[in-house]
Formats: structure tokens, C-alpha cells, sequence
């Protein structure tokens, strides 16, 4: 059984926006903005964290985490759960990291 760990963080939306779709285990499709991506190299795997489009401005969304292999040309790829306890934490060092140089600005 996966671990599932979901993550809250006021987002202010001020960047310019990626989108991504996620297609769930029955089909069912939902449009998620990317808040960041990075590459660990510790893991050899990308990472992208992403929460649901269309969250309001300063409002508190859930943010899901997913390691990532890019397709062919770049514009598709399979996203994986995250499977062990060492990468979530070094998705949160990295996630705490970048809100704190976000708050900086």
C-alpha cells in the first residue's frame, strides 16, 4: 500500500503559470498547476510538486509531490508516486527551502 503525504502552503499566484494533467487510476483527468520542478541527484529522478489549478489567490491548497520521467520531446512523461520516507524528506528540506526564498521577495 502507498504512503500517501499531502502538504498545505498559501500560494500566491504572481509567476507565470504551468499546467499539468493528471490522469487518476480510473481515467479521470484533473488540471493541477506546477508550483516548481528540480532534480535530485542524490535520487537520479526529477521531482515535480504541483497543487489543484484554480485555487484562489492566498488561499490554502494541497500539494502533491511526484517523481517524474519526461518523454520524448518533452511534452509528455509518466509521473510515480513517491515511494520511500529519505525522498519525502528531502522533498520537504527543498519545498521549505524554496517557500522560505519565496517569502524573501
Amino acid at each position: 500500500m502507498s504512503e500517501e503525504h499531502n502538504h498545505n502552503h498559501n500560494h500566491d499566484h504572481d509567476h507565470n503559470h504551468e499546467y499539468i494533467t493528471i490522469v487518476d487510476e480510473q481515467g479521470n483527468e484533473s488540471l493541477y498547476e506546477i508550483l516548481f520542478t528540480f532534480d535530485s541527484e542524490d535520487f537520479e529522478k526529477s521531482y515535480v510538486l504541483v497543487f489543484p489549478a484554480g485555487s484562489g489567490e492566498g488561499e490554502e491548497v494541497e500539494l502533491e509531490a511526484f517523481s517524474y520521467k519526461e518523454s520524448e520531446g518533452g511534452l509528455e512523461g509518466t509521473l510515480s508516486p513517491i515511494e520511500t520516507d529519505e525522498e519525502w524528506d528531502m522533498i520537504e528540506e527543498v519545498l521549505n527551502t524554496f517557500v522560505s526564498e519565496d517569502e524573501d521577495e
